[in-house]
């Protein structure tokens, strides 16, 4: 199901959120509380990150396809005011590659999923890559529905939606026609968006805002998050009835 995390403050050291929080990124891949499937994320990880003065611009990015507590190759030491990192549990019949991992990134956005869409390789995940412009789905480089949904999110932003209204209405969309968890993560370096549908999710605002699958700790400041809501940076929405049809497509 994925573990993942963003954050939007004062500048931090990477390592605190990712490897030295009493629960950070890593022990939430390796021992999670909350997951609704899997006993951990084996399965690839990435963080994506900017400096203060960098928001709207291209992030640093760094992924890799092995566990992420036996990857030593990333320090962490390096700080941002912008982070989005996930660790992931793969869906069946996808490769366990570095272009499979999350964030993905695209111009001054990063992406994840934390959830899976019923019926991605029977047919469905063909679908709704017919509906994506000709741009976006030549962007695509690896297998996953994670990618396939970053792309739909990223042609409705270019239409003029909101961070927020785009992650809705691809959640709508699927949703219109199948199951599945549908935690979507979202960031810009200026606000983040977050969709808790079918998965976990904490919110923390204390002069920075962290969302993440998970608390990074046991203070008493996060809030868990219902299901069937939107988060735009600390405000938090209900998205209204998106229950499925029964069954995949």
């Amino acid at each position: 199901m994925c573990r993942h995390l963003a954050y939007l403050g004062p500048p931090v050291a990477l390592r605190s959120l990712l490897f030295d929080a009493p629960h950070a990124l890593v022990h939430q891949a390796r021992a999670p509380r909350f997951q609704t499937a899997g006993p951990d994320n084996p399965d690839g990880w990435g963080v994506g990150w900017s400096d203060a003065g960098d928001s709207g611009v291209e992030h640093e990015r760094y992924r890799a396809a092995t566990r992420m507590w036996e990857d030593a190759s990333f320090p962490g030491m390096q700080r941002a005011t912008t982070v989005l990192a996930a660790a992931r549990y793969a869906s069946t019949g996808s490769e366990q590659h570095v272009y499979n991992s999350a964030p993905f990134a695209a111009q001054h956005w990063l992406f994840s999923l934390n959830g899976y869409v019923a019926g991605f390789r029977d047919g469905f995940g063909d679908q709704l890559r017919s509906e994506l412009t000709a741009a976006r789905a030549a962007g695509i480089e690896g297998d996953t529905d994670s990618e396939v949904l970053f792309a739909l999110v990223l042609d409705r932003l270019d239409a003029g939606a909101t961070a927020g209204a785009a992650l809705v209405e691809v959640a709508q969309r699927v949703r219109a026609e199948s199951d599945g968890a549908l935690n979507l993560l979202l960031t810009n370096g200026r606000e983040i968006a977050a969709t808790a549908l079918g998965n976990s999710l904490f919110l923390r605002h204390d002069g920075a805002v962290t969302v993440a699958s998970e608390p990074l700790d046991d203070d008493e400041s996060w809030i868990e998050i219902d299901n069937g809501s939107l988060v735009e940076n600390d405000r938090v929405t209900p998205i209204g009835d998106l229950t499925p049809r029964e069954g995949p497509p």
